[in-house]
């Protein structure tokens, strides 16, 4: 059977949980879409997260790979189109603050996702879950891992499907922080089951 590595964030900032951690300890060894999903969860560090994850991606040799992360302020199930060479942004687990650094030396400025995003925003809104298609995966870790998947994997002429998909916040967070849009954990884990089962 296919494999897919599934990988959501450590809790980060102020957020006491991270729905995207959840939500990949939840869907850890189920088949969804002829898939057998292997959830992994990566730490938020700019120095750190790129690597745990190529290194599960040289281990495990998916035949796919699906990013999560925790957007909030987000309101929509949001697949990013485009991830670029640049970390930047508040200080992630560690404390570190990078600023207008590459991700990849002499690196492409950009690479695009490879999953099938206009698909999967179609067929969520189609069942009654809001979503879109991002053109900002930010600058932060998101971003980061994403472009650092994709770039391994051209350099080593796999094209399997990588990318990113950004989540919003679950009530836990909302009620944390009441300005903050919050979802159920179980509609945004059938959102991502949903987005999985568009895989080719």
């Amino acid at each position: 059977m296919r494999k897919l590595l599934l990988t959501g964030f450590e809790p980060f900032l102020d957020h006491g949980v991270n729905p995207t951690e959840l939500i990949v300890k939840k869907l850890d060894g189920k088949t969804i879409g002829g898939y057998q999903v292997i959830g992994r969860v990566l730490p938020v560090e700019f120095d750190r997260s790129a690597e745990v994850l190529l290194g599960y991606v040289q281990e495990l040799e998916p035949d796919a790979v699906f990013s999560l992360g925790l957007a909030a302020g987000r309101d929509k199930i949001t697949p990013e189109r485009v991830a670029i060479n640049v970390n930047d942004g508040v200080r992630d687990n560690k404390g570190q603050v990078p600023v207008d650094e590459p991700i990849v030396e002499d690196g492409p400025d950009a690479y695009f996702s490879t999953l099938p995003i206009r698909k999967m925003v179609n067929t969520l809104k189609e069942r009654g879950i809001p979503a879109e298609i991002s053109n900002t995966a930010g600058t932060y870790l998101c971003n980061n891992v994403m472009y650092s998947v994709r770039h391994y994997l051209e350099k080593q002429g796999k094209s399997i499907p990588a990318g990113f998909i950004h989540v919003p916040a679950s009530f836990e967070l909302s009620v944390e922080n009441i300005r903050l849009p919050g979802w159920p954990l179980e509609t945004i884990r059938k959102a991502v089951e949903i987005a999985i089962g568009e895989l080719e």
